[in-house]
């Protein structure tokens, strides 16, 4: 079973880059929020922060009384992005990066050059000098040598931070036994709930299944795969697909009315829609979220005709608002969300046969918006319901997807330090066409 995948997952990664922009922040605990507020809850924490009893996804207030020291960062995609392309540079020039598995975890093909173990194990520790030498001392990780990416994934995971782990075929599945059945890549809740279903409650149990019972269990192939993947074999990823495209906002406090929450709604929605254009996909479904500080959530969606028209979809998202429950000011919006769905790729699209001539000036239109918005910054031009807030509905980061400045970020020339020309507002009409 050769070693053919290296593993190199950044630790901490938006503290990390917080920590060596400015050195005030090392040597002390350290959380990431999206806004500065004490009702939102931790992006990213270091491991100073971890010992504290702080964990990701903990609301600050109570992430303040375990740590009352903790020092607080308003994210900065825009830096993450930064750093995230100065690491794969450097990585690159030790070892190909075949996947970027997400903005702080890349992985690596061992088979050209370095499939000996102590080639291996010398490219890793080159990886983790380079990134200290060429991009700083605060950006560490935690890198896994395996036969395949799920395997040298649960290695990378087995030693942080600023870990070195090999699996060699005399390891597997020995090392691993120690192991939880959800620290496995591709075991989430719901699939640990069934797996506990058929009695698999530890990796060895989930070793002695047969392929005919995982395959069951995962209901299809799926389960044949993580049989085979376990035992070091190298399956293809299925082709990406996109789903869904969405962003959402936690609201800072002077944005938290019914109007200001609206505006921001507005503001991702002209985003979102500024990606379904870039990615070559039409959307034919609106879902708008909105959290409330009280506690209480209200979400609703709504079906159409594809289209990626910003026009089009404002029209449905002033449809979605008009349905929301009453309340009043009363109720403070905390958070807001939306998500285009039931997507179809540009080759599948129909267009409208008595829209024909309207739908070829609007994308003559939306042509001439995206192109000054990727040449000087999103938000240079943007329609008006988005009035007075485009600087509160900044690029976030996911788990699985980068965003690209030029397309998202109200300023991207903030990634050379350059300030975009003022912006421009396009008026929407009562319509929203």
């Amino acid at each position: 079973m050769p070693l053919r995948t290296i593993a190199v997952d950044f630790n901490s990664f938006f503290a990390s880059c917080e920590q060596q922009e400015q050195p005030e922040l090392r040597g002390r605990p350290v959380a990431v929020v999206p806004v500065l507020a004490a009702t939102t809850c931790c992006i990213s924490v270091n491991y100073a922060a971890k010992a504290r009893g702080v964990k990701a996804e903990m609301g600050v207030a109570e992430a303040q009384l375990h740590c009352p020291e903790l020092a607080l960062v308003e994210a900065r995609p825009e830096v993450y992005i930064r750093y995230h392309r100065r690491l794969l540079e450097v990585i690159e020039s030790c070892i190909h990066v075949t996947h970027v598995k997400s903005i702080d975890e890349m992985e690596c093909d061992l088979t050209a050059t370095f499939a000996a173990p102590e080639k291996a194990l010398a490219v890793a520790r080159q990886i983790k000098a380079e990134v200290r030498r060429r991009v700083g001392i605060c950006l560490t990780s935690s890198i896994g040598i395996a036969p395949n990416w799920l395997l040298a994934k649960l290695a990378s995971d087995m030693q942080k931070p600023d870990g070195l782990v090999m699996l060699d075929e005399e390891d597997i599945p020995g090392r691993l036994l120690r192991l939880k059945v959800r620290d496995f890549l591709g075991i989430g809740s719901a699939m640990e709930a069934r797996l506990l279903e058929y009695g698999i409650d530890t990796p060895a149990k989930l070793y002695a299944a047969t392929k005919a019972e995982l395959r069951g269990i995962w209901g299809g192939v799926n389960g044949e795969r993580m049989y085979r993947r376990l035992r070091g074999e190298v399956i293809p990823e299925d082709m990406e697909e996109h789903k869904t495209v969405g962003h959402s906002h936690v609201l800072p406090p002077a944005l938290r009315t019914e109007a200001k929450a609206l505006a921001v709604l507005h503001r991702l929605l002209q985003k979102a829609a500024l990606r379904l254009r870039n990615i070559g996909y039409h959307a034919a479904g609106l879902m708008v979220f909105v959290g409330f500080q009280e506690g209480e959530k209200w979400s609703e969606e709504i079906r159409f005709n594809e289209t990626q028209d910003t026009l089009k979809l404002t029209l449905a998202l002033k449809q979605l608002w008009e349905q929301r429950p009453g309340g009043g000011e009363r109720r403070k919006p905390q958070q807001v969300g939306l998500r285009l769905f039931r997507l179809v790729p540009d080759s599948g699209h129909t267009p409208d046969l008595f829209e024909h001539e309207q739908q070829h000036a609007r994308k003559k239109l939306h042509d001439a918006v995206d192109l000054l918005n990727q040449t000087y910054g999103n938000g240079s031009i943007y329609y008006g319901g988005a009035f007075g807030v485009t600087d509160n509905a900044p690029m976030r980061i996911s788990f699985t997807r980068i965003p690209t400045p030029e397309l998202e970020e109200i300023d991207p020339h903030r990634m050379r330090r350059v300030r975009p020309k003022p912006p421009v507002v396009v008026r929407d009409d009562e319509a929203g066409a």
